[in-house]
């Protein structure tokens, strides 16, 4: 893939994310680190309860078990979130005008839905 002189990459996951700019051109590019954000996102067994709620449900002597949220899943999308806000403060600050992003499929999907529409006007390739 060809990279603009100038555009910016971002390359992240639900934990790390790299903002690079490339210095080189499309032929040699040379990409070079402008910021990077990072979170501790420990395992959903260190985050949450050890055992799922319990709960009655009315005058029924039984009770029913509440699913365990997946702390780690809930973490990576709030990154997601803040990788969104961040090139949104960059946009504003005129930081680029073209944007290639690469990240998982999950990540991907929870990043668009956060991208404000003056950074997808600049998106050339996922």
């Amino acid at each position: 893939m060809k990279i603009p002189h100038n555009a910016w990459v971002l390359v992240g996951d639900g934990e790390k994310a790299l903002f690079l700019r490339n210095e080189g051109d499309e032929i040699a590019a040379n990409l070079v680190v402008e910021r990077m954000l990072e979170q501790g996102n420990p395992p959903t067994r260190e985050q949450g309860a050890d055992r799922p709620g319990r709960f009655h449900d009315g005058a029924s002597p039984h009770r029913s078990a509440v699913q365990d949220a997946d702390w780690h899943r809930i973490e990576k999308d709030r990154f997601a979130r803040a990788m969104a806000d961040r090139l949104y403060a960059m946009v504003h600050k005129g930081r680029f005008d073209k944007l290639v992003i690469v990240a998982p499929p999950h990540t991907l999907g929870e990043l668009r839905q956060h991208l404000h529409r003056e950074v997808t006007d600049r998106v050339i390739a996922e």
